[in-house]
């Protein structure tokens, strides 16, 4: 389940927030009992698909699965779901309805694994949990997967639901964003932020013209993530772990079709442009001063921690170079890209807590305590959209 456990002791962050600001409460994350090994997965996925005596496209394949640095992923995708949907696989065939059937079964099962984590780690009555942010592209129904996460759940009837759909990388950066407004503005508030996302609506063997579909297969995981956030934690009932300051959410012009999705009859149809690490490239820094500027103090970008959204090594490749970072600054983004591929909405709140541990590891080394570590969380997503944070580490 990666480099870091997800046992996490109660009471153990040292730093007060300032008043009335949200602050991330408890973390859970879940992922499927189907691991995918990334040696050997090119060989497996052409198997499953019947395309394993195409040589320059097994080797093909194989280059791009070294490539995203990918070691381990989990997948809803079993030989029972194909076996039972031979039409996944066929070209054009008319596969929505069973498609968004076991993605919404699976990323409802996930997202309320992943809650119920999150909802033990915080150890406060679930009456007390106010508003619901819900956030997934793997899914579309009437009523939504917020009523069904929370009706599983058990929470209040009255719980204030918000869906956040179709967002892709970066709507898990989004659901902070809006949890984050709803604990501001609403005295006493906690509120539940869960993530959940899977990669079937998109699962279909490759074609010549969407030469996308074998970097999805190569670099996509499934997976689901819940937060708790409010503002003004409880002394010695709640633990503060982060908190969230000014935020930023911008597109860049013109480029709407560098990521595109379409749901069609058969799923959803993804291209994705060769350009999109160069796009971010030459549009990081104006993001970044723009960031910086609201910070309290003059820090530089190798003073603070960096959360970065993982959506591809050529993505943190582009922030590294182009802001000058030394490499530890992405070393949790790198990690979680290692250790579960790119899990869509889900990944910025895997490398928070993956910064989460690796601070209380520092700090139970070092036996000192520390100021509070300044620090921006970015993601990007179709538009291109940016979403970015100032936040601060408390542990």
């Amino acid at each position: 389940m990666g480099s870091f456990g997800e046992s996490i002791p109660m009471g153990t962050s040292s730093k007060q927030p300032g008043p009335g600001k949200a602050t991330v409460l408890a973390i859970g994350r879940a992922v499927p009992t189907m691991v995918v090994h990334q040696e050997g997965m090119a060989e497996r996925y052409l198997r499953d698909i019947n395309r394993i005596e195409e040589p320059g496209l097994l080797a093909k394949l194989e280059r791009l699965c070294t490539n995203t640095t990918v070691k381990t992923r989990y997948t809803v995708i079993t030989e029972e779901v194909i076996r039972n949907n031979p039409g996944f696989l066929v070209e054009g065939a008319t596969t929505v309805r069973e498609r968004l059937k076991i993605s919404a079964d699976e990323v409802t099962k996930l997202g309320v694994e992943a809650a119920t984590k999150a909802l033990a780690e915080w150890n406060r009555p679930l009456e007390e949990i106010t508003h619901l942010v819900y956030v997934s592209s793997s899914e579309v129904r009437l009523p939504g997967g917020d009523l069904y996460i929370a009706a599983s759940l058990g929470l209040r009837k009255t719980v204030s639901r918000v869906m956040l759909y179709m967002l892709g990388c970066c709507g898990g950066a989004a659901g902070i964003r809006v949890a984050k407004d709803l604990a501001e503005n609403n005295p006493g508030s906690r509120v539940l932020l869960t993530t959940s996302d899977n990669c079937l609506i998109g699962y279909r063997a490759p074609h010549p013209d969407r030469p996308y579909d074998l970097v999805g297969a190569a670099l996509f995981g499934d997976g689901a993530a819940a937060m708790i956030i409010g503002a003004d934690p409880v002394p010695g009932k709640e633990t503060p772990w982060f908190e969230f300051h000014q935020y930023i959410q911008t597109f860049v012009p013109g480029t709407e079709q560098t990521i595109d999705g379409t749901l069609n009859e058969s799923g959803i149809i993804f291209t994705l442009s060769r350009e999109l690490p160069k796009v971010i490239e030459n549009n990081i820094e104006e993001f970044a001063e723009a960031l910086q500027g609201e910070l309290p103090k003059d820090l530089k970008y190798n003073d603070i921690f960096w959360a970065v959204h993982p959506g591809g090594p050529a993505i943190l490749n582009a922030v590294e170079k182009k802001l000058e970072l030394t490499p530890e600054k992405l070393t949790c983004s790198r990690q979680v890209l290692s250790d579960y591929g790119n899990i869509n909405s889900n990944t910025i709140i895997y490398v928070l807590d993956y910064m989460r541990q690796a601070s209380l590891k520092k700090r139970a080394e070092q036996s000192t305590d520390s100021d509070p570590e300044w620090g921006f969380m970015l993601a990007f997503g179709p538009g291109i959209t940016v979403e970015g944070m100032v936040a601060r580490n408390l542990v």
